[in-house]
């Protein structure tokens, strides 16, 4: 369901609420909160009034959530029938607002359960004040029986369910407060008047179809919601023409609609975020930057201790940050003095912010670099004060070498080894991701110049990130002893190509299970087996080195445990198809052997990171070598382009004594 549209929205003290009138619609629930949810309040109002004191603050206050509220005239009639007939019926002005003050009432639309409990709470305390009245409209006389509540003891309404539990929590509210004097029941009533803040958010829309919006699955109203409604509350055009206001409003609205959709597409904002944000809209984290960077302490003329005191903790309080802006005088003079309004001066840091992303999001080195260093763990804020505090775009592109430089230098000599002294394989995580990063980058360059295009392939962070990666060996550190069957043809199938037609007959016949005594053990070909050789066959040792390493997601990695090379190409391929291949066979076609590939199903597909893809398909090879191995020679190469690729990251070849000058920035 789309947003609410707020007429007025503003924080308002308990003792504000006091002398108005409420009503409870029937479209409501009746009074419903338990035991737990009573004492929660009065002990975050507690916990709050220990903090004053050992704070000595005066200036903080508790925040309850919003009430969502609507004025009306519940009783059509009993307003016509009050509101005087004649001209001169004596006193016209003075009979109308009679009139409009005993039959207009505040429709709860969001909030009847803390604004019915706190209604009990004051009337325990009973000093004296004058209370708010509410009056459910499914109960005639719910507005007496509140107003005596504090003389009613018994809990057993039993044809009353609203009465019992409203009963029920004074009595709660009696028993919390039995051990306490006089003294703090007077402190506890001046701070629940004063200290303790509803947002009130008063809505001009169909109550029926907030009040839905609102219960119907507990969509609560969001900080961006409530912000929004603060840059379109037409107060805050004060002094402006009715044209001029509405022109406003549409294009900040316009504009707004504009970054939640940009924000909406995943493949954006996976590129500034992690997965499993919750909030259904987006826009609020920029909000929340704003507020947490202090983007318009200065307008406010806040300190660091003043905003902490004054906004606190809790999930309202960035909606609190920027709702003290539009209640700033130095805010309003500022504005004033720069011929421009309130609202216009904010949006500016608004939409600063977001053209900020945009930017870095169409830019091929900020994006990937960015995205990079964001995925491990540099935080966002950062990354925007140094954005801001750099001079030249050339100084921040710099910074961000720098930063990215620190997150590989636990791997970036490439000899290293790991699975030894506690050092496990994850920790080159970082580097065999910005191989891939940096060989979309050069892949990038190189297009760019060819094709003339801004960007013509980006490392998909949406999808990179809703995965979850594992490093994992590309020859298997579990050698493969070939005792399973599959495994057995698959071997041989990547054989057959390589031997005598003889040899060939052999395998057709061992993997067909052809009746043949010579054919039916696969102990013959084991001799197969090392014909990669053993100078180019990788050891225990080398196995545990970069060079033998690769990301996969890890559904992939635990479909294929310790496979043979070529199976793991095979599944791979698949994952990037969508596809599950079946292990090929060999059939006699036209008397001939041919290779025979079963028919494909449909799986789901999976994101291939570019470097693991090249990896299985032996891309980095420069001769061409048996597809059964990962061989030394494929590491060789591989590590080598790892080296070319991030050697301006300051990684170490030990087989290239250049390195040792890249090093020394030589």
């Amino acid at each position: 369901m789309g947003e609410i549209k707020a007429v007025d929205i503003s924080l308002k003290p308990i003792k504000d609420l006091l002398g108005i009138h409420f009503f409870i619609p029937n479209y409501q629930r009746g009074f419903r909160w338990k035991k737990q949810q009573v004492k929660d309040l009065l002990d975050d109002i507690d916990e709050f009034i220990n903090k004053q004191k050992c704070n000595h603050s005066q200036d903080n206050f508790y925040c309850l959530q919003p009430l969502v509220v609507k004025e009306t005239v519940p009783k059509p009639d009993n307003f016509i029938n009050a509101l005087p007939r004649e001209v001169n019926d004596g006193d016209i002005l003075c009979k109308v607002k009679k009139a409009i003050n005993e039959n207009t009432r505040w429709e709860v639309i969001d909030g009847q359960q803390r604004l019915t409990t706190i209604y009990i709470l004051l009337t325990v305390l009973n000093l004296n004040e004058k209370c708010y009245d509410i009056e459910y409209e499914t109960r005639n006389d719910s507005k007496n029986f509140l107003s005596n509540i504090s003389n009613i003891e018994n809990e057993a309404y039993d044809n009353n369910i609203d009465y019992h539990h409203i009963v029920k929590a004074k009595n709660i509210i009696c028993e919390w407060f039995l051990d306490k004097n006089d003294k703090y029941k007077q402190q506890f009533n001046d701070i629940l008047l004063n200290k303790v803040q509803f947002i009130w958010y008063k809505s001009d829309e169909d109550p029926i179809r907030v009040f839905t919006r609102l219960n119907i699955g507990k969509i609560g109203l969001t900080n961006a919601e409530l912000i929004k409604a603060l840059f379109l509350n037409r107060s805050n055009f004060a002094g402006e023409d009715y044209e001029k206001v509405r022109l406003k409003q549409y294009e900040i609205a316009s504009q707004w609609d504009r970054i939640e959709y940009t924000l909406q597409n995943e493949e954006f904002w996976l590129f500034l975020h992690d997965t499993g944000y919750t909030n259904p809209t987006r826009i609020d984290f920029i909000f929340d930057l704003m507020c947490d960077m202090g983007k318009i302490d200065s307008f406010i003329g806040w300190n660091k201790n003043d905003k902490e005191n004054n906004i606190g903790t809790d999930k309202y309080r960035t909606f609190r940050y920027f709702n003290a802006y539009f209640h700033s005088d130095k805010a309003k003079e500022q504005a004033k003095n720069n011929n421009i309004t309130l609202i216009e001066q904010c949006w500016a840091e608004v939409s600063n912010i977001f053209q900020t992303f945009e930017e870095w999001f169409n830019d091929l080195e900020l994006y990937h670099y960015i995205g990079y260093l964001i995925d491990n763990g540099s935080k966002l804020n950062d990354i925007l004060i140094k954005w801001d505090e750099a001079k030249y775009k050339k100084a921040f592109f710099e910074d961000l070498i720098n930063d990215i430089k620190k997150k590989i230098d636990g791997c970036k000599d490439l000899s290293q080894q790991y699975e030894i002294d506690g050092k496990s394989k994850t920790a080159c995580k970082p580097l065999l991701l910005l191989h891939n990063i940096q060989t979309v980058i050069l892949q990038n360059k190189n297009s760019i110049d060819n094709y003339k295009l801004g960007v013509f392939y980006k490392f998909p962070f949406h999808l990179y990130k809703i995965e979850k990666w594992d490093v994992e060996h590309i020859d298997s550190n579990t050698e493969n002893d070939l005792s399973d069957t599959d495994a057995q043809n698959e071997f041989l199938l990547n054989v057959y190509n390589g031997v005598s037609s003889d040899e060939q007959k052999n395998i057709g016949e061992f993997i067909n299970k052809t009746p043949n005594a010579n054919a039916n053990t696969f102990d013959k070909f084991k001799k197969y087996k090392n014909n990669n050789g053993s100078d180019d066959k990788l050891d225990d040792k080398e196995k545990n080195q970069i060079w033998n390493f690769t990301l996969l997601d890890s559904s992939t990695n635990r479909s294929y445990g310790n496979s043979i090379f070529s199976a793991k190409r095979r599944i791979i391929i698949g994952k990037d198809k969508g596809k599950l291949i079946p292990i090929p066979k060999i059939r006699k076609k036209n008397n001939v052997p041919d290779f025979y590939v079963g028919d494909e199903k449909d799986a789901q597909s999976s994101f291939i990171p570019p470097c693991t893809k090249q990896v299985f398909l032996k891309y980095y090879s420069s001769a061409s070598t048996s597809p059964n191995y990962w061989g030394k020679s494929d590491a060789e190469a591989y590590q080598n382009n790892i080296f070319e690729t991030l050697r301006n990251f300051g990684v170490i070849n030990p087989q290239d004594n250049s390195t040792k000058k890249i090093e020394n920035g030589k």
